[in-house]
């Protein structure tokens, strides 16, 4: 070998060493089995012991039919996994080599060769092991042996003086939903459900790299905070993009802070305010110019504040965003799935670009699910869309002994770290519904609590959620991103302060089985949580078979995928005061979700007209995990219900909403826009075959982002017409063109003639729709996604309609056909 080629040679070698790198061993060839068995039988890894068990034929799926019940057992067993793998010479060079696991379901014994290495007991956690000494040349064997979370949980609670409801699940740090929630099955899961990788590095290593931007509002200078373990003092060099910065390393922890000048970058807005402008940067460290480690990140640039002044009706709750404040339009968020790791990224994009397509501009991850994959914060940062984040807990009192404190304070370090430096993250909750569930949900009784014990759960709530958890967020957040609410809703929806000050969870629509109408009293400073149930779509509801589908409103299993105690009762309750019960099991399905879209959109529009008292609607929930009724506006194969289209519509940028008084018929226009609007609008009276009944019009101008009364119909002007049969007509042409169809009256009471549908293809993928008569709540069924569905069209008028692929037939319906007589 000539020199050359050795020098060659051995500068390849030394940039292997020298190298951060990374194996997945979640490609190994894996296995588990029941630790009481002796036959291990193959895994995939992420995955859950359900899913394997499904793939191995043992459980059926618990999704179909009422498997469900049959699966229950899983839970209470405890599960061992294992796969071996090969470890070069070369790579046991390296200085150093971690086994890092990114999600263990939860309580775990880990072992090396026979080693134990780590007990974990935390489902959010990330667990970086130091296990060089404990790996040899050649075939290294792993194995995880994984305890029920439940048969632990028992144990845990045991340990409390009284009982704690929703024992066990509130004594383990997993996934609460998984133990059955009013919109999910109890699939209580174990496993390795992220991947799993060994690292190997040498020298030092870079451990988090933060992007700190100053509350100016305007693209300025930005710095990076990069902390750095140096296993070896001395002297390296660190990249930031272009940039070249020589630095000295203490042996140790060190931070590195790192200027960047941000001229001709743009800010990062969110949906329906502009770009979501996002950037990249690498940043490497090196030493003797060989690279030793690098990370990327993507950042946008833009300032938040949660703004928060007491006014002569209570204190305000909204959200600035780049110095403007910003109404929020959105949703909440739970589990796209009962099993996580099967969530696709695809899945991920395509919801979040459904909010986003639906005019919202905020997400709530709920606290009782997952923090999120990074597929979903990426998806979220790309499509304008923030981000409200619960720290996982909901609905139930929660220990406070010192390890559980622990436990907490290094979930959050962990989850913080790998979320902060996403644009879209606006808050940091700390539950969902705890405060209220200790002040009003009477658990102190049923469980007969003494005045100690109350006072114990009162002081462990204050001790975790504004104590610690606030600690620990001040300890790995700089003050632009510490943006802290201990709970949520801060108040009960029973108390009137719910509705002055704070967040609000109003459940009087629902749960109190209060009408529709209540909407437009109970209005808050920002409502974050509101809904009611609605069947899934046709496709959904067959995917709940594993069989041929009998669609029967008695069915079994269509009875089984409904998990609210009352909920067809209440369903049946409310379609009574405003539509017609049918017996038809397709009539049905599409008239429960035209009773929750009508419920939605009288909440949304009492909510935007209220602004700015009222600064914020997220309605529960976007999504489902399984197929299911559901609060959802999207089933779980992600076809929108009608409510989702409805949502689409009241989430418009300029709306205009009709609030019926004692007198009148109050219009009111409500803007989002940061611009004045210039208006010329058309007030029609028309009846059902297309006449012109009544007519006025107006020029207004309505001033950025606010709601006005723009015209009050007084009802004596309208008393001589049958209003029964008429729709009002409201729309403008000018500036930004709007259109708004009132009906006076309930569906029920509305008299519908048959209207004659057609549809005519246009292509492959476009259709038009067009009636002779008015036409209500069209709804055209085929198993593809349309652009607009559950419309109404205007007598004589048609409509152009993209599908998501070609569809051979087309069926359609309307509201005539379910209430006619």
């Amino acid at each position: 070998m000539n020199r050359t080629i050795l020098f060659a040679f051995l500068f390849t070698q030394n940039i292997v060493f020298a190298q951060f790198s990374q194996r997945n061993l979640s490609s190994e060839n894996w296995q588990f089995k029941n630790s009481k068995d002796q036959q291990w039988l193959p895994a995939k890894v992420p995955g859950t012991v359900h899913l394997d068990l499904m793939d191995n034929k043992i459980i059926p799926d618990p999704f179909k039919d009422e498997n469900e019940k049959k699966v229950q057992w899983v839970e209470n067993e405890d599960w061992d996994y294992q796969t071996q793998f090969t470890v070069s010479s070369q790579e046991l060079k390296n200085d150093n080599i971690d086994l890092v696991f990114n999600g263990l379901d939860t309580f775990s014994e880990i072992y090396l060769n026979g080693k134990l290495l780590k007990k974990t007991d935390n489902m959010f956690r990330k667990w970086s092991i130091p296990a060089k000494q404990y790996l040899k040349l050649g075939n290294n064997t792993l194995q995880i042996k994984f305890a029920s979370a439940v048969n632990t949980g028992k144990e845990l609670a045991k340990k409390v003086p009284f009982t704690m409801p929703e024992s066990p699940r509130s004594f383990v740090r997993k996934a609460q939903y998984q133990f059955g929630w009013d919109w999910g099955p109890r699939l209580v899961t174990a496993g390795i459900w992220k991947d799993i990788q060994l690292e190997f590095w040498n020298n030092a290593k870079i451990i988090t790299v933060k992007d700190l931007q100053n509350n100016s509002g305007k693209a300025s200078d930005l710095r990076f905070e990069v902390e750095i373990y140096a296993q070896n003092a001395g002297d390296y060099a660190l990249d930031l993009n272009s940039s070249h910065k020589k630095i000295a390393l203490k042996k140790g922890t060190n931070i590195i802070s790192v200027p960047y000048e941000t001229k001709g970058m743009k800010l990062w807005q969110p949906n329906g305010r502009g770009e979501a402008n996002l950037y990249d940067f690498e940043i490497k460290l090196s030493k003797d110019l060989k690279n030793i480690d690098d990370k990327n990140i993507r950042i946008g640039l833009r300032t938040v504040e949660l703004v928060q002044e007491k006014d002569g009706k209570g204190k305000s709750f909204y959200f600035k965003v780049n110095g403007h404040p910003l109404y929020i339009k959105g949703t909440n968020w739970i589990p796209g799935d009962s099993f996580s790791p099967r969530m696709a990224k695809e899945k991920y994009h395509k919801l979040i670009k459904d909010t986003k397509d639906a005019n919202m501009n905020m997400i709530r991850i709920w606290g009782g699910g997952i923090y999120e994959d990074d597929e979903f914060y990426r998806a979220c940062d790309e499509n304008g869309i923030l981000v409200w984040q619960d720290f996982m807990f909901a609905g139930s009192f929660y220990p406070a002994d010192e390890a559980f404190l622990n436990n907490v304070k290094e979930e959050v370090k962990d989850q913080v770290n790998r979320l902060q430096n996403h644009p879209s993250i606006a808050l940091w909750c700390g539950n969902n519904e705890i405060d209220e569930a200790i002040v009003n949900w009477g658990y102190q009784k049923q469980f007969k609590y003494s005045k100690s014990d109350s006072l114990q759960v009162w002081k462990d709530y204050k001790k975790l959620f504004h104590d610690v958890i606030p600690k620990a967020l001040a300890e790995n957040l700089k003050s632009d991103k510490n943006i802290y609410w201990p709970s949520s809703p801060s108040i009960g929806w029973g108390h009137k302060e719910s509705l002055t000050e704070g967040d609000s969870h109003y459940w009087g629509v629902w749960w109190g089985e209060q009408p529709f109408e209540i909407y437009n009293e109970k209005v808050g400073r920002f409502m974050s949580e509101y809904g009611f149930q609605g069947t899934p779509s046709l496709e959904a509801t067959k995917s709940m078979f594993s069989g041929i589908p009998d669609l029967n409103l008695q069915n079994s299993t269509i009875k089984a995928h409904e998990k609210h105690a009352r909920g067809w009762d209440i369903i049946n309750e409310y379609l009574k005061r405003d539509y017609k019960i049918p017996s038809d099991f397709v009539q049905y399905n599409y008239v429960s979700q035209l009773l929750q879209a009508r419920g939605m959109q009288i909440a949304i529009e009492a909510h935007r007209r209220a602004k700015p008292y009222n600064m914020g609607t997220l309605y529960w929930q976007l999504n489902d995990c399984w197929p299911v009724v559901s609060w959802s506006s999207i089933d779980y194969l992600g076809n929108w219900k009608a409510f989702h289209y409805q949502a689409k519509r009241s989430f418009e940028p300029v709306l205009v909403s009709v609030n019926e008084t004692d007198k009148n018929y109050d219009v009111y226009l409500i803007s989002d826009l940061l611009k004045e609007l210039k208006t010329d609008i058309k007030f029609e009276l028309i009846d059902f075959k297309g006449k012109t009944l009544w007519k006025a019009s107006q020029s207004d101008i309505v001033n950025a982002d606010v709601s006005k009364k723009i015209r009050s119909i007084s009802k004596s002007e309208l008393a001589q017409f049958n209003l029964s049969e008429t729709v009002l007509k409201i729309s403008s042409e000018k500036d930004t063109p709007f259109q708004k169809l009132f009906f006076f009256n309930k569906p029920k009471d509305i008299k519908l003639p048959k209207p004659e549908i057609k549809i005519r293809k246009v292509s492959s993928t476009e259709i038009e729709i067009s009636t002779d008569i008015l036409a209500k709540d069209v709804y055209l069924i085929g198993d593809a996604h349309f652009s607009d569905n559950f419309f109404d069209l205007l007598p004589g008028t048609s409509k152009r309609i993209t599908i998501s692929k070609p569809l051979e037939k087309i069926e359609v319906m309307s509201l005539w056909d379910v209430m006619k007589d």
